[in-house]
């Protein structure tokens, strides 16, 4: 007998929860939503809509999936970051609510400016942090740049829906070698570089380690290798004054505060996430 929108989702919103997924309810609507091939609020408003064996069909494959510990934003291929709806794929980390506060400090850095500023987004993945930066701020021009050609793809995929073609550009570039020729200069860069240690990487969240890119979130025996080669490499892009704006582990803002002050940067400081944990670092070249 079919079954309707709402008893589709309540039935995988009780198995969701009794898998421990932290946000059951909100999954189970992203679920069953993809699966109708809806929106999350046209779902609501279909909820007493008789489903089709298809459809049931689909969301018992994408729970199972779930169900797994596969992230939900792999499976419907979208997330929610800085008000903005991005594609995600497993060739990009999964914007997370740490990022953005990394894009907030980079908008307020560059607020009240009059002229446009020209912003870097380095291990850009995705390209939350600086699609967010341009849509926020109409006047900026914006580079990201990511080593993985396929993350680019995903990058560049949002910039054009996201209208933003005219202002953002995207370059491949591994930021542990020296910049691409002819890159420019800018106002800002940021970066949300790999920065798990890696010893660590084995005792994440299977949902982190098993699928997620590795490479995204790799920063070396003391998670810090990619601040140095970005402090060593693009810190001469910076113009004067400029501003440099790095997200960072729990515990590490003081490490890499150090490193920007024996950089030479200037006003160094730090911004917390909602726990409480520092999660920017930021200074200045003046």
């Amino acid at each position: 007998m079919p079954k309707t929108y709402n008893a589709l989702y309540l039935s995988l919103r009780q198995k969701l929860r009794e898998a421990g997924i932290e946000a059951f309810s909100l999954e189970a609507r992203l679920l069953v939503a993809c699966a109708a091939r809806r929106s999350p609020e046209k779902l609501l408003q279909d909820l007493q809509l008789y489903a089709s064996d298809e459809i049931e069909a689909r969301v018992t494959a994408l729970g199972a999936r779930r169900l797994a510990g596969e992230p939900v934003a792999y499976i419907t291929e979208r997330w929610s970051f800085y008000g903005l709806e991005l594609k995600v794929t497993p060739d990009v980390l999964i914007p997370r609510s740490d990022t953005e506060v990394l894009a907030e400090q980079a908008i307020s850095l560059l607020r009240g400016r009059t002229e446009a500023a020209r912003v870097l987004d380095l291990c850009t993945g995705s390209g939350c942090v600086g699609c967010a930066i341009a849509h926020a701020l109409p006047q900026s021009r914006v580079v990201l740049l990511d080593h993985s050609l396929a993350a680019l793809a995903v990058a560049a995929e949002n910039v054009e829906t996201l209208g933003l073609s005219g202002r953002v550009q995207c370059i491949q570039a591994d930021v542990t070698q020296p910049p691409p020729p002819m890159l420019g200069s800018f106002d800002l860069i940021v970066a949300n570089p790999p920065y798990i240690r890696s010893a660590e990487i084995e005792t994440l969240d299977v949902s982190v380690r098993d699928y997620e890119p590795r490479a995204a979130l790799d920063g070396g025996a003391d998670g810090l290798d990619f601040y140095r080669a970005i402090l060593r490499g693009y810190l001469a892009l910076l113009r004067r004054p400029g501003q440099l704006a790095l997200e960072v582990g729990e515990d590490q803002a003081g490490d890499v505060s150090l490193l920007l002050r024996r950089a030479g940067l200037l006003g160094v400081g730090s911004a917390q996430d909602t726990a409480g944990y520092a999660r920017v670092v930021f200074g200045k070249l003046s």
